[in-house]
């Protein structure tokens, strides 16, 4: 089976529901690349309100500010595509929510928008949960935009389920 497709990624959303009801945690996203694309998986499984409490998509660099509280100098010294912003954006979202565990995502999907430094295929990753060092990564993705923000879910889906399973946690 393909890493990247429909089945796979049904797969991972069953693995994503078992893990969180398991360990008691609820959900929250955080998308800009990805616009929702991440929620709407997890939503689309039946009973998904159990685990899956709320999706943020702030899209631009004001909604990231509004809705989750990114700094505006994080935004103007690392950018929007940045561990830096992914971290406030994670963290953000379990403020603003009910979740106990959250992930951000934030990239450049393409096919235009890429830099020298920032390429095309840029994303960045952040997994927050309650009381714990928020967690990081950067990835570059090949492959045109469809493929570059399903390899993102796909990455977004796996990072949900090792973070809740490595992470200690209390629900205080």
């Amino acid at each position: 089976m393909k890493t990247d497709s429909d089945a796979h990624l049904e797969n991972l959303i069953q693995h994503v529901a078992d893990t969180l009801l398991d360990r008691k945690l609820q959900l929250t996203t955080a998308e800009s690349c990805t616009g929702g694309w991440l929620a709407k998986c997890c939503t689309d499984l039946t009973g998904s309100s159990a685990w899956f409490d709320r999706g943020f998509i702030p899209y631009t660099n004001e909604a990231k500010q509004d809705l989750l509280s990114v700094s505006s100098t994080t935004l103007e010294k690392y950018g929007a595509v940045s561990i830096q912003t992914a971290i406030e954006m994670a963290e953000g979202a379990l403020k603003n929510s009910q979740a106990s565990i959250s992930v951000a995502i934030t990239g450049i999907a393409g096919p235009t928008g890429g830099t020298k430094i920032k390429p095309v295929g840029t994303v960045c990753f952040a997994f927050s949960i309650k009381n714990n060092p928020t967690i990081s990564a950067q990835y570059l993705f090949n492959g045109d935009r469809e493929m570059i923000r399903r390899q993102a879910v796909t990455t977004a889906l796996e990072g949900i389920v090792k973070n809740a399973r490595d992470t200690k946690h209390s629900m205080g």
